[in-house]
């Protein structure tokens, strides 16, 4: 029995009690390969001797001072360790328990901004399809994914979604990439134009998606075009890394790669990996400055900001990851493990698409590989993935509602910085064999959907 109302009700999960680097152990002893970070969050991996002396130092001393009253060492040296290394323009950060949290922060500092600088006619919201941005409500409102907003509906505000850059499915035939981003980009403009350019807020994308979609790059020129859009029209670009950032696609900002810089951007994750929670928004001098000539003031706010020992942990992990070379480890294990999953499922029959960049990588499984096809919903073939990869002590990240919310497929796979060859031969293998298994579990017809 239990007191918890776990996420899935009249189930207990295997009680977790160690961690020991890329493995987390059961009360049974029992080691699970963390193939996703447990979702994409334990970048170093589990029980850093570093990190857990610095929570422990910071703890004898100061846990907590409250943002009303106080400002910590830890914080500042924080922001300011992140503001250095950030894109260009960004200045200042607002440290938070979270991903939610931080793109909550991201829609009140865009409302707020054209507020302070006298454009109040300023409302609307625009993002992408099958994104997905957070749990509370402002968050879920800009997200796409339909599943999870469809029960909560009525109480969220009113956005407006344009397609996401889903080149597996969305680039058309003979059409070049650079091409489908132009058509993006074009969607873009005419959403603008619709809703009427002086109303439109921000334009929201998680730089490469996350669990909704399964880790799609854009194709190459596609941000510049929206940065250009945004810019035209006095539009705020807010970039949702919490995910996708902090290092997991080989840079420290996955937009580094993209060539552009956004006006804010949100950040959870990898930030603390998992030693503490803690987000932050980090936002542009511009929007700062009008913040600071006009009401001197932004109306927001959480208890637990800028946590003492969230903002220790956080520090000491974006230490560590430099002092132990990291980010090079990201970029050249990605490489194995590009080449590592293309050997093994790149002819699978029913995995249709392989995407990702550096050790944020995602299979599309699909009934019948030719026309793309997915499988049943009704099958719960991610599930099937799940429960299959667990029995093999492998944690990894399936989904269901990959094309639109309702079907589709995919594995998200996102393990810690630390891996080395070994772990990631360890992963394609008992992904491979958890694949087999629930494949071969479902009825024989293996269902599929129509198009």
């Amino acid at each position: 029995m239990t007191a918890i109302l776990h996420r899935a009700i009249g189930t207990t999960p295997p009680r977790a009690v160690a961690g020991d680097g890329v493995f987390v152990i059961d009360e049974q002893g029992r080691r699970y390969l963390d193939a996703c970070g447990g979702a994409a969050v334990s970048c170093l991996g589990h029980s850093h001797p570093a990190v857990v002396a610095a929570i422990r130092e910071q703890a004898s001393r100061l846990a907590y001072a409250h943002t009303s009253f106080f400002t910590s060492e830890p914080a500042e040296e924080l922001a300011a360790h992140l503001i250095e290394r950030a894109p260009a323009g960004l200045s200042h950060a607002f440290f938070v328990s979270g991903g939610s949290e931080a793109m909550e922060t991201a829609l009140k500092l865009a409302r707020q901004y054209y507020v302070e600088i006298g454009q109040p006619e300023r409302s609307v919201f625009v993002s992408r399809k099958q994104s997905y941005h957070g749990n509370t409500l402002g968050a879920l409102a800009v997200g796409g994914n339909e599943w999870r907003r469809k029960q909560f509906a009525p109480l969220l505000i009113d956005t407006v979604q344009v397609s996401a850059c889903y080149e597996y499915r969305g680039r058309r035939q003979g059409e070049s990439p650079q091409a489908y981003g132009r058509r993006l980009v074009a969607e873009l403009e005419v959403a603008f134009e619709r809703i009427g350019p002086q109303r439109v807020l921000a334009f929201l994308a998680e730089t490469v998606g996350g669990a909704t979609s399964g880790a799609i790059t854009a194709v190459p020129g596609y941000f510049k075009g929206v940065r250009e859009l945004c810019d035209r029209h006095g539009i705020l670009l807010i970039l949702d890394e919490v995910m996708c950032g902090m290092g997991r696609t080989g840079t420290l900002f996955a937009c580094e790669q993209e060539g552009v810089a956004p006006d804010i951007v949100a950040i959870a994750k990898g930030l603390g990996a998992g030693y503490q929670p803690i987000g932050a928004a980090l936002l542009s001098r511009r929007i700062f400055d009008a913040f600071r000539d006009g009401s001197g003031f932004f109306q927001h706010g959480h208890t637990y900001l800028g946590h003492v020992l969230a903002c220790t942990a956080a520090l000491e992990v974006q230490r560590t990851i430099e002092r132990e070379g990291l980010l090079a480890n990201v970029r050249k294990r990605s490489l194995e493990f590009e080449a590592a999953l293309n050997e093994r499922f790149a002819g699978h029959r029913h995995v249709g698409d392989l995407r990702g960049r550096g050790l944020f990588r995602a299979i599309e499984l699909v009934a019948e590989r030719d026309g793309k096809t997915a499988f049943d919903p009704a099958l719960k073939v991610h599930a099937r993935i799940k429960k299959a990869a667990m029995e093999r002590g492998l944690m990894c990240y399936p989904m269901g509602g990959t094309i639109d919310g309702e079907r589709g497929d995919h594995v998200l796979l996102a393990p810690p910085f630390i891996v080395d060859s070994g772990h990631i031969e360890m992963i394609v293998d008992r992904l491979d064999a958890a694949i087999g298994a629930a494949i071969a579990s479902l009825p024989a017809a293996r269902a599929i959907t129509p198009d």
